[in-house]
């Protein structure tokens, strides 16, 4: 039986490509999920790629993930470093969770630098541009083979 994961996507990530290429690189959240869906079906997972401005969508979608998913990866964008929401949801779920993001967090700033995702999380990667959900997922395959 084949798996499935979520990859959520957060705020203002609709606009990559066209937002701050600098910083987020020059491709779209499409692109990046279409990597997402060919790199998950190698790897044995279907990849359920979503994004929402809206926080309360992104807490039903984890949510949603405790009975539809085995794992998720996240890019809750600015969430990462407000929302107790996201946390608590991805807390209650009880699958394996990954927290990403494109740019390196550390380096911008202060601000940035804390995300009340990662205390839940099984894992940050950050920095690594669209790569870093690649990585992700290849991270959340072994995470998910361990749980049994």
């Amino acid at each position: 039986m084949t798996s499935t994961i979520f990859v959520l996507n957060g705020p203002n990530l609709n606009m990559l490509g066209r937002r701050e290429p600098g910083i987020y690189g020059g491709k779209s959240l499409e692109e990046i999920g279409e990597e997402c869906r060919t790199a998950g079906h190698e790897a044995g997972l279907v990849v359920d790629f979503r994004q929402s401005n809206h926080e309360g969508i992104l807490v039903d979608w984890v949510q949603e993930a405790a009975d539809a998913a085995e794992g998720i990866i996240i890019n809750p964008g600015a969430y990462s470093h407000t929302s107790v929401a996201l946390h608590d949801a991805i807390r209650a779920a009880g699958r394996p969770a990954i927290e990403v993001h494109l740019s390196n967090i550390f380096s911008r700033e202060p601000f940035r630098h804390h995300s009340h995702i990662s205390a839940v999380a099984v894992g940050v990667i950050c920095g690594l541009g669209p790569t870093g959900y690649i990585l992700a997922i290849a991270a959340l395959k072994q995470q998910i083979a361990a749980r049994g």
